[in-house]
């Protein structure tokens, strides 16, 4: 136990820093479009950024209403950096076709390469290619774990198990005893870790994982229904994602439930609406625009100036929680930067 909350304070520190980070990063960025420099003394010889190309391949599609804000980050890096950037995603959750994504991708020789890394095993062997290449790799979203082990430069996003446990501990402390995860891709290491995660902060109370499949949502929706019925013990639902929680939401609905606690993962109008009708306590908000924006920025003076943070430790962008409480601001951003 003194381990873990060692880990926690220590990410909650690094988190403080990837504040004041981003804060410097926005202004170098903002005063970078309006002056300009002398040629850099640091890492990448030419000044000239319209010769930097950046791939980003992740296993999220930009049509998801999680990853188009991811996305929305991306782009926005680009035209702030001023670089060309271009994204590429398996039409559904692949590492096959994510791994030969990867390989195209390298393939162009970029200036530098940004992955999300939900499953090391399958993907390890596409990105040290890349690195044995020579091109200088970020992932974003997941992979906090192994990055490192691969060559990684550094990781943008959130420990998913220490935003786990923050999501355990709040439903206990709002009276939960007995949970369902819902888990749309198991063997996603960085959902599987959101589950353990969860199980932990909400000891002593019992958590189960509940596999869906969330391309066929009236099915999904009938399995947790399903399953809630038959165990009326059951008083907490936490799901992975908004593509998660809104079918949770309509059997709840269905079935004429207002008494289960629900939160989620990551955010959606839908989600949004939830909490501030009370059918959801919280959302867990791991900034995905900052994922995506992060590392544009980071490949960028990589090349440039030699700079890169994060010092072997992965810069953290959540995890935050959406309440009731702060539930109208975050709307007021909503498909764009939220």
């Amino acid at each position: 136990m003194g381990a873990g909350i060692v880990k926690e304070e220590s990410y909650m520190r690094l988190t403080k820093w990837t504040i004041g980070l981003t804060t410097l990063v926005l202004v170098a960025s903002a005063c970078s479009s309006t002056s300009s420099t002398a040629a850099p003394t640091g890492g990448g010889g030419s000044s000239d950024r319209s010769a930097i190309s950046i791939e980003v391949v992740t296993h999220g599609q930009a049509s998801d209403p999680f990853w188009s804000i991811f996305k929305n980050g991306v782009d926005q890096g680009g035209k702030d950096m001023g670089v060309k950037v271009t994204y590429s995603a398996p039409d559904t959750f692949d590492m096959v076709k994510m791994g030969q994504l990867i390989d195209a991708a390298c393939a162009k020789q970029p200036t530098g390469l940004v992955i999300s890394l939900p499953d090391a095993t399958a993907l390890g062997p596409s990105v040290t290619k890349c690195v044995t290449a020579g091109i200088p790799v970020i992932s974003a979203n997941s992979g906090s774990d192994a990055f490192a082990a691969l060559g990684i430069l550094t990781h943008v996003g959130q420990d998913e198990a220490v935003a786990g446990r923050a999501a355990g501990v709040r439903m206990k402390d709002a009276g939960g005893t007995k949970a369902i995860c819902v888990n749309q891709e198991v063997g996603n290491a960085g959902l599987d870790a959101r589950c353990n995660g969860f199980a932990e902060g909400f000891a002593p109370g019992t958590s189960t994982v509940l596999q869906v499949d969330l391309k066929d949502p009236t099915t999904a929706q009938q399995k947790i229904a399903a399953a809630l019925t038959a165990d009326p013990t059951i008083d907490t639902v936490m799901a992975l994602g908004p593509t998660g929680s809104t079918p949770t939401i309509a059997a709840l609905k269905d079935m004429g439930n207002s008494s289960i606690k629900v939160g989620t993962f990551d955010l959606s109008q839908e989600v949004l609406a939830a909490i501030t009708d009370g059918s959801m306590l919280f959302a867990i908000d791991q900034q995905q625009y900052l994922q995506g924006y992060l590392p544009i920025t980071f490949l960028t003076l990589y090349k440039l100036y030699g700079l890169m943070p994060g010092g072997g430790l992965p810069v953290a962008t959540g995890p935050g929680f959406v309440t009731a409480d702060n539930v109208e601001t975050v709307k007021a951003n909503t498909g764009t930067t939220r």
